[in-house]
């Protein structure tokens, strides 16, 4: 049975690729920081309905929680076979000049630097096997950018380099990594959107409606699957037609 870990995957759309990869018959590792009844109440789920999963607390912006979190999901299950990225912040909404520099290495810290620190670790364990992938939820402002989200985009424009550069150093040695970028997706990221905002954003959606997590998710596990073992290097955007 393969093993999947997904950082942030105590709601949104980490919930969600975690209910897909289990009911695809996937072990499921719930990486959370702070929500730990959610990452609990995600775990339930998936074993009441006949599927296996764990929670594990780690801070994936530092290097040492995340590698003893890879080395409990290796003990617990055995093995890692994929790991989604999926852990990010974005803070707030507002012009460029008005996010002090703590604003940005927050959310830099998250956005990069964790999706950093859980490829390294990770990294160690698939190359002793010659096989693996890396999924990293990007963001389509980090393939357009956005106004009055320039950190935020700038953090996400750095996951898509990052995930073309270490597909083309890691290919040699068996390992898919790839991206995605979604568009406009309903989650608690959005929740504080009024009905006019939604409206709005919708207008610009070609399929005239916004996403949802399961679109990622499904998304997500395609990455993961045979059907997509030749693909390395890409970014998939899921967005509707939006960009």
């Amino acid at each position: 049975m393969k093993t999947v870990l997904i950082t942030g995957a105590s709601k949104g759309i980490g919930r969600a690729v975690a209910l897909k990869f289990a009911k695809e018959g996937w072990q499921v590792a719930v990486n959370y920081n702070q929500s730990a009844d959610a990452a609990q109440a995600i775990c339930k789920e998936i074993i009441e309905h006949g599927g296996t999963a764990k929670a594990f607390c780690a801070d994936v912006s530092n290097y040492d929680a995340v590698e003893n979190m890879i080395e409990e999901v290796v003990r617990a299950f055995g093995g890692i076979d994929v790991l989604v990225n999926n852990a990010g912040v974005a803070l707030k909404q507002g012009l460029f000049t008005d996010f002090s520099d703590l604003d940005a290495r927050s959310i830099f810290d998250v956005n990069v630097f964790g999706m950093m620190n859980c490829a390294r670790a990770a990294i160690l364990h698939f190359v002793n096997k010659k096989s693996g992938r890396i999924i990293n939820v990007s963001s389509i402002w980090g393939v357009s950018g956005a106004s009055c989200e320039v950190i935020y985009s700038a953090s996400k424009a750095a996951v898509i380099g990052f995930s073309k550069a270490l597909a083309k150093e890691l290919a040699p040695s068996g390992i898919c990594v790839n991206c995605i970028a979604p568009g406009f997706i309903e989650t608690d990221m959005n929740a504080h959107l009024t009905a006019e905002e939604v409206a709005a954003f919708t207008e610009d959606i070609p399929l005239g409606r916004i996403g949802r997590a399961e679109d990622v998710a499904d998304s997500a596990y395609f990455l993961a699957s045979d059907a997509a073992q030749y693909i390395t290097g890409q970014v998939l955007v899921v967005d509707g037609g939006m960009i």
